[in-house]
């Protein structure tokens, strides 16, 4: 598989609209404020491999609108596509999620589920966690792990 490089676009891009349309994924508030979308690419002539997208939420990010075309999945893009989002954050704060059938996708790249009432204030008040997403969805936290020098060291021995 090529590396995953990211585009960011807006939340009007049509191919966005249509591919979390078709993954039956919620359009109502991609154009809002305060979202930063990407288009995933692979491959020489920068083929789609899929979306994602990061809210600001305070000090906190949701991570959202992550989608690989059906006959794209299964491959590791997803994983890679998460990863490079995730890339994009540049300071500590937590990462949630929420998902109606992808907590076991989501608990493969360190996520883990949490209640809502442990959620910040900010990241419950998105449209996303307050009106659009049902009361069912799975909230879920990126699970950080301190790495010390030698330990990170290691991990990349192993790779």
């Amino acid at each position: 598989m090529s590396a995953v490089r990211l585009e960011q676009i807006t939340g009007s891009d049509a191919r966005l609209r249509q591919a979390l349309t078709a993954a039956d994924l919620p359009t109502d508030d991609i154009e809002d404020d305060g979202r930063a979308f990407f288009r995933a690419v692979v491959g020489e002539d920068d083929q789609i491999a899929g979306f994602s997208g990061l809210e600001r939420c305070g000090s906190d990010y949701l991570l959202r609108s992550v989608v690989v075309p059906a006959d794209r999945r299964r491959g590791g893009l997803g994983r890679a596509l998460v990863e490079a989002t995730l890339a994009n954050i540049e300071d500590d704060g937590d990462v949630f999620l929420a998902t109606t059938h992808a907590a076991p996708f989501f608990a493969g790249l360190g996520f883990v589920e949490v209640q809502r009432q442990s959620v910040p204030g900010a990241v419950l008040a998105t449209r996303q966690l307050s009106s659009i997403c049902p009361s069912s969805a799975t909230i879920m936290k990126l699970a950080r792990q301190s790495h010390t020098a030698t330990d990170h060291d290691h991990d990349r021995q192993d790779l």
